[in-house]
This record gives C-alpha cells, structure tokens and sequence, in this order.
C-alpha cells in the first residue's frame, strides 16, 4: 500500500503548485480610463487588484477594487495583506488635467517602498513621451536616451518628470524587480478622459495662428497591449511607444471634420491665463507649446525588445474618438 500512496497523491499537489503560480497583479489608477482597461486586459492571466480613490462600479467579478488613496497607510496595509507579484503603476498625466498632480508624486514614494518591501517581480510605470517636451530645436525623431526637458516649456510636467525620474532610479536600487518605463505619445480613445481626447473630440478646435506642428497619436488600446507585453519575464528598460505613424495637426483637424479656429499667441495665452484665474480650467498655458511645436518619438527599441507593433491606423484612431 504505501508504494501506491506517493503516485496517488501527486497529481493533487501539482494542481494545487499550478493554481498557486498564478500572480497577482496591482494597477493603480484602476479606475480611471486606461487603468480599466488595464484591469479587464489582465484579468484572465493575473488575479487583478484595483486600486484608486475613485468607484469602478462596472469592474469585472474576479477584480478586486480597493477604494483607497495610496498615501494612507490603510491603503498600504491593505496591498501588503494582498502582496502583489507585479505593479502597473498608471502615472497621472494620463487623466485629466489636475492642479493635485503633486499627490500622485506623494503615492509614488509609498508604492516604491511597498514594492521593496514585498520583493515584487515587475513595475510598470505608464509615463509619457511628451515629458521629452515640444521645442523648435529638438531632434525629429528622439530615443529613450534624450533628456526630459518638457518643464522648461510646460512647468505642470515637472511633477510627472520627478516621477519617471524616481522610478529610474528605482532600476538600480532594487535590480531584483525588473522595472519598466513605458513612454507612450498623445494616448486617445473612447474610455480616456485627458487634454488630447478633449482636444480632438471638438467640433470648433482653437489653433495657434501660423503654426502646424506634427503629432504622434496611439489608440488606448496598443498602450494596453505593451503594457501587457512589458509584464512579460525579463523584460526591463526605458520604451518610446509610438502609433503607426504622424501628421500635421491641420490633417488631423480634417480629417475629424473639425473647423479650425486660428488664434494669435498673446490672444490664446491671455484667454487660457484669465480663465485659470476665475477657476474654469486648470490648463497650463504651457501646454500650448504642444500647438506650435513638434514632440516625435522613435519607436524602434519597443518593436525589437518588446516585439510591440501599434495595431490601429491613425484614421482608426481619429475614427474610434466618437
């Protein structure tokens, strides 16, 4: 009989080793545009963790969503008890525009501290490439290797530069979790809600006179799909996540069926400026830096490392902004 004993009960105990190898993943943000999809992306692979100050009513049944701000040590205590092998991290500049980005930076010091703490396998930050900044001077096309210069012409990015710039430095204090920057151009789609979605979803669209600088779009949906792919083992680094391609504004502008507005420099500025004072909008006249010149990325490091390939035209990703 206890010859028969071992073979019997194997079988059981390798099922029970392949249901405890399916990792938990932690997306922060859960509940904002892109972190729902995030949630609904890796829900089938990972059992998934919400994790936002805000509702997501509509979460899938097997995504836990903790209602709580990632500064409180409610929060933190919560995501210890859960210990989480991977953290997709969705940074704030994603959203829309908020005078609190400040916060966002508090949270991200807890996370860091959290993840060393539990010995995580992976991060994933979403950042942005328009931290490179748009100037008159810049390269055509930048790499992961040019300088986040973006505070100089737009000061409310400083606060998302000080955060790609602390997770950097989290690749070399904590090498045992494989960190990943993700750096995508003007995320747009019908479940984001930030500047560019707004921008290009109006019908009369205010330009800056004499200027046509070119964009780079990407659909929500190929963000989503590298940040699934970044999650992959082994992979870490900074990546530009680019669309298939770019235009001028004005064809952008056309091809929506929008009526452009051209507007003088001193005119937008004073009217962007005056309706910040009176509270109508937290936008930066900096941003406008975004009208006048050009911000492009170079793509290839995510296409040979990350096998990423953006699956959406840019006349699918005009059309599916609704």
């Amino acid at each position: 009989m206890a010859a028969n004993d071992g073979p019997a009960h194997a079988p059981r105990e390798r099922r029970s080793s392949r249901r405890l190898r399916r990792e938990r993943a932690l997306v922060t943000s859960g509940a904002s545009g892109l972190g729902r999809l995030v949630c609904r992306a890796l829900h089938r692979t990972f059992d998934v963790i919400s994790l936002d100050a805000a509702q997501f009513p509509d979460h899938p049944k097997d995504v836990e969503h903790l209602r709580l701000d990632l500064r409180r040590k409610s929060a933190l205590t919560q995501v210890k008890k859960r210990r989480p092998d991977v953290v997709v991290h969705v940074g704030p500049i994603h959203g829309p525009p908020s005078p609190t980005s400040h916060r966002h930076l508090d949270a991200t010091v807890q996370l860091l501290r959290l993840i060393e703490e539990l010995g995580c396998r992976k991060l994933v930050l979403l950042s942005s490439a328009m931290l490179y900044g748009p100037s008159a001077t810049s390269a055509n096309f930048m790499t992961e290797e040019a300088p986040l210069l973006g505070a100089s012409t737009v000061p409310d990015l400083s606060d998302d530069i000080s955060l790609d710039m602390m997770v950097q430095s989290f690749f070399w204090k904590l090498p045992a979790t494989e960190t990943v920057i993700l750096r995508p151009v003007h995320v747009v789609g019908p479940h984001v809600d930030n500047l560019a979605t707004r921008y290009l979803r109006l019908h009369r669209v205010p330009r800056l006179l004499g200027f046509d600088p070119m964009i780079q779009l990407i659909h929500e949906d190929d963000v989503v799909d590298a940040i699934v792919r970044a999650l992959a083992p082994g992979v870490r680094g900074v990546f530009n996540i680019a669309g298939q391609t770019q235009a001028p504004l004005s064809r952008l502008l056309e091809a929506r069926g929008a009526t452009a507005l051209p507007i003088p420099g001193p005119l937008f500025v004073a009217a962007l400026e005056r309706a910040s004072a009176l509270r109508m909008t937290s936008i930066d006249p900096g941003e406008l830096a975004f009208l006048r010149y050009s911000c492009l990325i170079d793509g290839k490091r995510a296409k040979d490392e990350l096998g990423y390939q953006p699956r959406h035209t840019l006349r699918q990703t005009l059309e599916d902004l609704g």
